[in-house]
């Protein structure tokens, strides 16, 4: 196919190559720019909550992290897909251009200078609302330099390819590296702040452990308050007509088990081997499952993923890595039994 002329001969050289590689590269900055920066807010909200908006919470939620972990997989896969297709869009720019390529090019380049301009201020609007309902903190400054910082980056590189300057070299040197290092901190510090994908594993299977005997606790209170007894083991709970099914330790292969002892009319115990500490701190509403609810019967403000520790030995569950039972005793004015079916 002949290349389209203008009336002055100079080759149009439409190429639907040069389209896409350009569009891809527009893509993947925006994905990855909006993936930094969200993934930059969210750690300084887990790093430097605001009481204010937050509540505090025993034991680990994996709702909360999802964000987070989210914004890393983008970052992980979208960034170098970026610098891929920069760097050979640029040996691509530095050859035989037509008119209609070099109109993309300059499109691409206003657009991405427009859209870097329009997020600073976005963001920073938000920021501002922030710091006008009272958010004097050092995450607030921090939030405020890192969306600048971004901007400025990615305008001056962008600028620069417009219009060379006598900084171009430099300009041309630092910006990618700066684009490769400081997300690649962001990274890290991120494990360091969540955990890490090991530590998050752990978390995870100590939370399921606490579901578990939430629940067989939940069963043991039922059985108590139908039978007037405590069942003697584990297996009396078990009842096909109910559905319910003992729950097993998610290491079982590993010789870890829930144990369950009765030690008085009202009291008894039950025991699991934890992987990890339970965290504790603050959290802030935004990333789920940390809204106060109550516990049925109670009347008790409890977090989603733990009751909330201080208000008897009945809602707490803190502990630490390795074996921990934790005593219970039925208190029959919040759980009384069942009244007997009338005989006919």
């Amino acid at each position: 196919m002949e290349p389209i002329t203008t009336t002055g001969g100079a080759p149009r050289k439409i190429t639907p190559k040069f389209f896409f590689l350009s569009l891809g590269v527009l893509v993947s900055l925006i994905t990855s720019v909006t993936a930094f920066l969200n993934l930059a807010f969210a750690i300084l909200d887990f790093k430097y909550p605001d009481v204010l908006n937050a509540t505090y919470q025993y034991g680990y939620n994996s709702l909360n992290y999802s964000g987070a972990r989210s914004y890393i997989a983008i970052l992980v896969i979208f960034l170098p897909i970026f610098l891929v297709l920069v760097r050979y869009w640029k040996k691509t720019v530095l050859g035989s251009l037509g008119v209609i390529d070099e109109a993309i090019r300059k499109w691409m380049l206003y657009l991405i200078i427009f859209l870097s301009v329009l997020v600073a201020a976005v963001d920073l609007v938000t920021l501002v609302q922030y710091f006008v309902g009272g958010e004097i903190t050092t995450r607030f400054i921090i939030k405020v330099i890192v969306t600048l910082f971004v901007a400025f980056c990615t305008g001056i590189y962008y600028l620069n390819e417009i219009k060379t300057t006598k900084w171009k070299k430099s300009i041309d040197m630092l910006v990618p590296w700066a684009a490769v290092i400081v997300p690649l901190a962001l990274i890290v510090w991120s494990f360091s702040i969540i955990g890490t994908p090991g530590q998050q594993r752990l978390w995870r299977l100590d939370d399921k452990r606490v579901s578990d005997m939430q629940n067989i606790q939940g069963q043991v209170i039922n059985y108590w308050q139908q039978k007037q007894k405590l069942p003697t083991t584990l297996e009396e709970l078990a009842n096909p007509t109910t559905y319910f099914s003992i729950p097993v330790d998610p290491e079982f292969q590993k010789g870890k088990t829930y144990t369950y002892k009765v030690t008085g009319d009202l009291s008894f115990e039950l025991c699991a081997t934890f992987s990890a500490k339970m965290p504790q701190g603050w959290n802030e509403y935004k990333y789920g499952g940390v809204m106060p609810m109550y516990e049925m019967g109670s009347g008790v403000a409890t977090d989603v993923a733990y009751p909330y520790p201080g208000y008897g030995s009945n809602q707490s569950w803190d502990h630490d890595a390795g074996e921990k039972c934790f005593a219970r005793t039925i208190d029959k004015d919040l759980y009384p039994p069942y009244p007997k079916p009338l005989s006919q």
